[in-house]
């Protein structure tokens, strides 16, 4: 899918890839979905502050395969910025996000793209089975409320 190097495109790629793994059965709320698509997030913000062309969109792909695992690829436009992990200043503002994907990832790197001046970098998540979610219990049905032992209401029968 492509979308446009803005922090606006980073945010809709986001919000995409939250939207397809519920459809592929991980929910919203799952922790395969709130992983994966954080690793999304810092891959498409990295592509729009670091990757950006004037003029140029950045790709993203999400696939799942039979094992159970996510990858993730994001293109951007600048070969020649290959992102590193390292370790930011104490009190800097920015440079933590590889550290998140690198933590959260089984696996990450970066790829040149063999026809062109762009880069991919992926990661993979291996995504377990999500547990099946809690049923709200037992349904009641149509008849006079239960009563308890001391209730006032079982007193008076």
């Amino acid at each position: 899918m492509q979308f446009t190097s803005t922090p606006r495109g980073a945010r809709l790629a986001r919000r995409l890839v939250s939207h397809r793994l519920d459809a592929w059965g991980h929910p919203y709320a799952s922790p395969v979905n709130e992983t994966v698509t954080l690793i999304a997030a810092e891959l498409t913000a990295n592509a729009v502050q670091h990757g950006h062309v004037p003029g140029r969109d950045f790709h993203l792909r999400l696939t799942e395969v039979e094992d159970g695992t996510l990858r993730i690829e994001v293109t951007d436009t600048r070969t020649e910025r290959r992102p590193v992990a390292g370790t930011p200043a104490p009190d800097g503002e920015s440079g933590r996000g590889l550290l998140l994907v690198d933590a959260l990832a089984d696996d990450w790197g970066v790829l040149p793209r063999p026809a062109g001046p762009d880069k991919t970098v992926w990661a993979e998540c291996h995504a377990p089975s999500d547990p099946p979610a809690l049923s709200p219990g037992p349904r009641r049905t149509k008849g006079p409320s239960p009563t308890l032992p001391g209730d006032p209401a079982s007193q008076g029968a």
